[in-house]
């Protein structure tokens, strides 16, 4: 189940549990290898949120800002979430396929968490 994205922009749908609602954030695509160096770096702040992909462990060093951290499996399913200040390497997870990297708090409040489903959607204009 191979997923093969390019740099872009798109959503992350994240999927709630029973009643709760879905949230929809805006998402860029950093797939290629220039893309995911560079990443957040030297950025103040993010409108939604960035995939990584593919990616098992992140750095915030340079970094300007603490970041969450949403390490994704294959099922597009959330196996951790982190929350890194910056200066900090993170451990690998043999699990994760893709990371998703957004400002500290932002996670929380779109519902990502352990266990969570998103889905990820490449905008007409590319990704």
């Amino acid at each position: 189940m191979g997923r093969r994205w390019r740099d872009g922009r798109g959503e992350l749908i994240v999927h709630g549990s029973g009643e709760e609602p879905h949230f929809r954030v805006p998402l860029e695509f950093a797939t290629s290898y220039r893309a995911r160096t560079k990443g957040l770096l030297g950025r103040d702040s993010l409108d939604g949120a960035i995939l990584l992909s593919p990616a098992n462990s992140v750095h915030t060093f340079r970094m300007r800002m603490p970041i969450d951290v949403a390490y994704l499996d294959r099922h597009l399913r959330v196996i951790a979430v982190r929350t890194m200040r910056p200066g900090r390497l993170g451990m690998p997870r043999p699990r994760a396929r893709h990371v998703v990297e957004a400002e500290a708090g932002a996670m929380g409040e779109w519902g990502v968490r352990k266990g969570a489903r998103v889905e990820i959607v490449v905008s007409a204009d590319g990704g």
